[in-house]
C-alpha cells in the first residue's frame, strides 16, 4: 500500500491558513502556494537514494553524498498544478517538467483530457505529480494512469489540500503511489468542492475569478 503523509509542520499550517482566507489576493496566494510546495516537497523527496562521491574541498579530499539513480520529473496537472511547479523546481532545479491537461466535467465531475506533453525518457524518471487540490480524485487518478501508460513506475503525488473522498479513491486506484498532503479537510460538498477548502485554486492562482 502507498505511503500517505499528511503534514503537520507549523509553517505549513500557518501558510495554508493564509491561502484559505477569501481576502488573500492573487500575488500573495501564488507566492504562498510556492512556499508550501517547497515545504511539502522537502518531505516528499525524503527517500530519494544517495551515493557517495569523493570530492576535493579547498582544504582536503573528502566523501560527500549526492542523488543517485533515476532522474527526476515534475508533472503539474494543468492548470492549477502550474502554481506548484516552480516551488518544486526550486528544490530540484535539474528536474524535467511534463504537463498533463485535464478539466472536470461540471455535470459528471469526471476528468476530461485535453493536453499531454512529457519528456521522451519519462518512463525512466522518478515522477512528482503536483496539483493543489485533491477533491474527487478523478483528475489525479487519471493523470497517474496516463503516466503509467507511458511506462512510469516510480510516481509520487503532492497536493496542498485533500478531501477524504479523493484520498481514498487515489489510494484504491493507485496503491503503489506515495502521497504527500499539506492538509486533510472534512469532506466534499454537493458541487465537488473541498470543505472548508479554499475555493478554485486555479482561479485564485491566475486571478481569473
Amino acid at each position: 500500500m502507498s505511503k500517505v503523509v499528511v503534514m503537520d509542520h507549523p509553517l505549513i499550517r500557518h501558510k495554508i491558513g493564509m491561502i484559505r482566507r477569501k481576502e488573500t489576493g492573487t500575488k500573495d496566494f501564488r507566492q504562498t502556494i510556492s512556499e508550501i510546495t517547497m515545504l511539502i516537497g522537502y518531505e516528499a523527496t525524503r527517500d530519494l537514494p544517495l551515493q557517495k562521491v569523493e570530492i576535493e574541498t579547498p582544504i582536503c579530499k573528502t566523501t560527500v553524498e549526492e542523488l543517485r539513480g533515476r532522474k527526476l520529473c515534475i508533472v503539474p496537472i494543468l492548470r492549477a498544478g502550474l502554481g506548484m511547479a516552480d516551488g518544486l523546481l526550486t528544490l530540484i532545479p535539474a528536474a524535467k517538467v511534463g504537463h498533463i491537461g485535464l478539466y472536470r466535467d461540471p455535470e459528471t465531475l469526471n476528468p476530461v483530457e485535453y493536453f499531454c506533453k512529457l519528456p521522451p525518457d519519462v518512463g525512466e524518471r522518478e515522477i512528482f505529480v503536483v496539483d493543489p487540490m485533491l477533491a474527487t480524485g478523478g483528475s489525479a487518478t487519471a493523470a497517474i494512469g496516463m503516466l503509467k501508460d507511458h511506462g512510469c513506475r516510480h510516481i509520487h503525488f503532492l497536493c496542498i489540500i485533500a478531501a477524504p473522498e479523493g484520498l481514498k479513491k487515489l489510494q484504491e486506484e493507485h496503491p503503489d503511489v506515495d502521497i504527500t498532503v499539506g492538509a486533510l479537510d472534512e469532506r466534499l460538498n454537493e458541487h465537488g468542492y473541498i470543505v472548508p477548502g479554499l475555493g478554485d485554486a486555479g482561479d485564485r492562482i491566475f486571478g481569473t475569478k
